[in-house]
C-alpha cells in the first residue's frame, strides 16, 4: 500500500469528496429502470478571477501495473481558465481517487503541461484534455489539442491546433510532457485538433480518434476519424476516414465516437444543432442528420458538446439542451441530461430523460465520461463561471449559487456492464 505523508493525508481530508447538502442544488425525482444517479463533489470553490474548466478522467483497472489495491484509480485533469478572457487556460492540474470518490487528492499542478514559449513571441499550452485507459499497453493516455496566446488572446490567423498527448505515471502520480501527434502532408492536417473528443479504442489496441480541423482556405471545420496506433510511448498517425462537412456557420466541431453493437456512431457539434451519424468500419460514416427525440423533435441542443455512455444493454447520450428553464444560462448549457438512445433510428428515447447535474446559472457544456468499472460510470464537469455579456463574469455571490463545482455524477448500474471485460 502506498505511504502518504502527513501533509499528504491533510491534503486528502480537505479534499473530501462532499455529498451535496441542503442549500446546494439536487436532482429531482427520477426514475430509471436502468440506473441510478449519485451526485457529489471533488472541490470547489471561486475569486471571481479564474475558474476550474475542463474536468474529464479516466480509469486505472484494478489489475493495472501501478496499483496495488482492489479498486480502479481515477485520475481527474482539469486547467484554469481566465475568466476575463475568451477560451484563455492555463496549466493542466490532475486530481486522484483510489477510493471510488469518497476522497480526492489534489490538485496538483502539472509544470510541464503548462504554457511555452514560442519563437514568435507567443505562447502555446495543451488544453482540452482527455485521459483514457489505453488496454493494449496498460497506460492512461490523454489526449487534447494545443492552443496559442499572443498578448494572453488567440490570434484566429495564428491560431494552428495540433493533437496532442500525455501519459501518466501511476507511482509516481505524474503525467509526462506532451508530444505532438505527427500527420501527413495536406491541407486537411494543417490545422487539426483533438480536444474534448471522446475516443475508441479497438481490440488490437488502435485508436479511432475524432478530429476537427479547418483547411487553410475554409472558414468552417470539418471532422474526420484517425485510425492511430500507441506503443505506451509514441501514438502514431495510421489513416483516416471520409471528411464530414456542413455549411453552416462554423462547421462541424468536438466530435465524440463509440461503439454499440455492429455500428460505431459519431456525434458532432454544430453552432445550430447537434449531429449524429454511423459507421460499420469507424472511419468512413454515413451523411450526418441532426439529433432529435423518437417523436422527430428536436433533442434542443446546439452550439456545445455531446459525449457517449455506452452500457452492453444500451447506448446512452449525455447532453445540453433548450427548453428546461434555462434561457439565463448561455447557449442553454445546463443542466446536463442522460438519454437513451434508439441506436437502429439513431435518436435519444424522450421518456429516458435523466437529469445528472442541475443548473445553478453556470454552464456545464464542457465535461467528460469515464468508465469505472462495471458497476459505475462517471460523468465529470465543472460549473465554468463565465455567462452572458456585457458582464461576462459570474460574481462569486450569484443569485444561483454557483462556486464552480467540479461535480463526479456517478451513474450506478443496476446490471454489470459487460463490455469493461472485454
Amino acid at each position: 500500500m502506498r505511504i502518504l505523508s502527513p501533509a499528504l493525508w491533510l491534503l486528502m481530508l480537505c479534499c473530501s469528496a462532499s455529498t451535496i447538502q441542503a442549500g446546494d442544488p439536487k436532482l429531482p425525482e427520477q426514475d430509471s429502470p436502468d440506473f441510478q444517479i449519485q451526485l457529489s463533489r471533488a472541490t470547489k470553490g471561486y475569486d471571481g478571477k479564474t475558474c476550474w474548466v475542463h474536468a474529464r478522467a479516466g480509469a486505472i483497472p484494478v489489475d493495472a501495473p501501478g496499483n496495488p489495491h482492489k479498486l480502479s484509480i481515477v485520475v481527474m485533469t482539469m486547467q484554469k481558465l481566465l475568466l476575463t478572457g475568451s477560451d484563455v487556460f492555463y496549466a493542466l492540474n490532475s486530481m486522484r481517487t483510489d477510493n471510488l470518490g469518497q476522497t480526492w487528492e489534489g490538485p496538483f499542478e502539472q509544470k510541464n503541461l503548462g504554457r511555452h514559449d514560442l519563437a514568435d513571441g507567443g505562447e502555446v499550452v495543451v488544453s482540452d484534455f482527455w485521459p483514457q485507459w489505453h488496454a493494449k499497453s496498460k497506460t492512461l493516455l490523454g489526449i487534447g489539442h494545443t492552443v496559442r496566446y499572443y498578448n494572453n488572446r488567440i490570434d484566429h490567423k495564428k491560431n494552428i491546433r495540433v493533437s496532442s498527448y500525455a501519459t501518466y505515471d501511476p507511482v509516481k502520480n505524474v503525467w509526462s510532457d506532451w508530444q505532438s501527434l505527427k500527420l501527413p502532408e495536406g491541407p486537411e492536417f494543417a490545422s487539426s485538433g483533438a480536444g474534448s473528443v471522446q475516443r475508441y479504442d479497438l481490440p488490437n489496441g488502435d485508436i479511432l480518434l475524432p478530429v476537427y480541423y479547418r483547411r487553410p482556405e475554409k472558414k468552417r471545420s470539418d471532422v474526420m476519424v484517425l485510425r492511430c496506433r500507441f506503443d505506451g510511448k509514441t501514438l502514431k498517425y495510421v489513416e483516416h476516414g471520409n471528411e464530414l462537412s456542413i455549411d453552416v456557420k462554423r462547421g462541424y466541431a468536438e466530435p465524440s465516437i463509440t461503439k454499440f453493437g455492429d455500428w460505431f456512431y459519431l456525434t458532432l457539434r454544430n453552432d445550430d444543432a447537434a449531429y449524429v451519424t454511423r459507421s460499420k468500419d469507424g472511419l468512413h460514416f454515413e451523411p450526418p442528420r441532426k439529433w432529435t427525440f423518437e417523436d422527430g423533435t428536436d433533442l434542443g441542443s446546439y452550439n456545445t458538446q455531446a459525449h457517449w455512455v455506452t452500457h452492453s444493454d444500451g447506448l446512452y447520450l449525455v447532453y445540453t439542451r433548450r427548453g428546461a428553464n434555462n434561457d439565463h444560462v448561455i447557449r442553454h448549457r445546463a443542466p446536463l441530461f442522460i438519454g437513451r438512445v434508439n441506436p437502429e433510428k439513431m435518436v435519444v428515447v424522450r421518456d429516458s430523460e435523466c437529469m445528472l447535474v442541475p443548473e445553478r446559472g453556470a454552464r456545464l457544456g464542457n465535461f467528460g465520461v469515464v468508465d469505472v468499472n462495471e458497476n459505475e460510470t462517471w460523468v465529470i464537469v465543472t460549473e465554468w463561471m463565465q455567462r452572458f455579456g456585457p458582464d461576462y463574469v459570474m460574481p462569486v455571490d450569484n443569485k444561483y449559487g454557483a462556486d464552480n463545482s467540479v461535480y463526479v455524477s456517478k451513474i450506478l448500474w443496476k446490471k454489470p456492464n459487460r463490455l469493461m471485460k472485454k
